[in-house]
C-alpha cells in the first residue's frame, strides 16, 4: 500500500467498544486484538468499554464517545450478525449522520476470500457522527484482524495515499450550502 513517507504520521484517539452479553474485559479477545493493533500502529487508546447487546445502551455509549473530543474513531466489535440479539448496526444508525457504505462492502469482499459465502451474515458498517468515525465490526478476533489489517490500518494512517480518513477529520463537521 502506498505510504507517502514525506508526510508525518498523525496518531488519532480510538475508542474500542465491545458489544457482548457474556464477555468481561478479561475475556475480550476481539477488543484486545484491536487495542494491540491500534497501539502497534501508533494510535492512542482513548476509551474502552463493554456493553450488552442492548440498542439503547450501545447508542448511549456511542453518543458519549462522539461528544468526547479525545475519541476521534470508535471501533465497535460484536452484535453485527443476524440473530435477534444482534443490534449493533441499528444502534450505530441511530447515532451516525452519514453512512460510509464502502466499508461494509469492502469488508465483506475481503472476508469472502477467507470464509466464502458465510460473509453474507456480517452486517459490518461504518459512518460518521459529529466528526467521529464509527466502525462496527463482527465480534470474532479474526474478523477484527481482517478489518484492521486490510482496511483500517491504512485508512487511519495520514501518510496513506491517495486518500485516508485522517486527512478528512478536520472537515467532517463542515456544512454544505443550503438552497
Amino acid at each position: 500500500m502506498p505510504l507517502d513517507l514525506t508526510r508525518s504520521f498523525i496518531p488519532v484517539g480510538i475508542g474500542v467498544l465491545t458489544i457482548s452479553d457474556s464477555r468481561s474485559l478479561a475475556e475480550d479477545r476481539s477488543g484486545d486484538t484491536l487495542v494491540q493493533r491500534l497501539g502497534d500502529a501508533g494510535h492512542r487508546l482513548a476509551a474502552r468499554d463493554i456493553v450488552p447487546d442492548e440498542r439503547a445502551l450501545i447508542a448511549a455509549t456511542l453518543r458519549a464517545w462522539v461528544a468526547d473530543p479525545a475519541v476521534e474513531v470508535v471501533l465497535a466489535t460484536g452484535g453485527t450478525g443476524v440473530t435477534g440479539r444482534d443490534v449493533t448496526p441499528e444502534a450505530v444508525r441511530d447515532v451516525i449522520d452519514k453512512e460510509i457504505p464502502g466499508f461494509g462492502e469492502l469488508f465483506r469482499w475481503l472476508s469472502y476470500a477467507k470464509i466464502a459465502s458465510s460473509t453474507i451474515q456480517s452486517r459490518a458498517l461504518a459512518g460518521v457522527a459529529g466528526g467521529t468515525y464509527i466502525f462496527a465490526l463482527p465480534g470474532s478476533p479474526s474478523a477484527c484482524r481482517d478489518a484492521w489489517d486490510d482496511i483500517l490500518v491504512h485508512q487511519l494512517d495520514s501518510r496513506f495515499r491517495p486518500c485516508n480518513f485522517v486527512d478528512l477529520l478536520p472537515r467532517l463537521t463542515e456544512q454544505g450550502r443550503q438552497g
